[in-house]
């Protein structure tokens, strides 16, 4: 699964017209497509340049309430080994001790402790980010890009994007800070089917 964070305010979204109507769809359990989401992180090296980094294998369920969408949950779990860098020395370099310490922490994860609606559709996402063992709270700006049948698969499927950001040195991740900057940029894309 390419994924070009959580492991995930700060970026501009798409701007869309208008908020998605969800109830073209059942509520339900939705997991992702692996061919059509990216979690990407993005941060600042020595003012020089923004370099973004991405994880391969990982996993988003989503269990919708369309009626109430603010009672809709979404769990990520993300294998920390899967970071791509580009490069693998720098990938030996992030899952090491001093970073991801990937071989202790094998995992990232994220569950959805409350969900509120903004008046332009959007929703904010609050949920516990838990990296290397730390848990804390990071909130999300969701946008519901579309619902559909999709025309191929006939299948319900529910596109979202979503936004946020954190600083790293709150969860064990803050070495070479200021020279590499504490603030991380995330973004999630995302294409979710209603489970069988």
């Amino acid at each position: 699964m390419k994924f070009s964070t959580l492991i995930l305010a700060s970026t501009l979204l798409t701007s869309v017209a208008s908020a998605a109507d969800l109830t073209v769809v059942p509520s339900g359990k939705y997991f992702v497509d692996p061919t059509h989401a990216y979690i990407n992180m993005q941060y600042n090296h020595l003012g020089l340049s923004n370099p973004t980094l991405s994880f391969d294998e990982f996993k988003i369920a989503m269990d919708l309430d369309t009626a109430n969408p603010v009672n809709t949950k979404v769990n990520v779990e993300i294998t920390t080994d899967s970071v791509d860098t580009g490069s693998e020395i720098f990938h030996e370099h992030l899952t090491g001790a001093k970073w991801f310490d990937a071989e202790k922490n094998p995992m990232i994860t994220f569950s959805t402790s409350e969900v509120s609606a903004n008046a332009d559709g959007t929703y904010n996402l609050t949920g516990d980010l838990t990296i290397k063992d730390i848990t804390k709270p990071v909130m999300l700006l969701v946008t519901v890009n579309n619902a559909m049948m999709h025309p191929m698969n006939k299948k319900p499927v529910v596109g979202i994007s979503a936004v946020g950001g954190l600083k790293r040195s709150e969860w064990g991740l803050g070495a070479n800070a200021p020279y590499i900057s504490d603030e991380v940029k995330l973004e999630i894309q995302a294409e979710m089917f209603k489970a069988e």
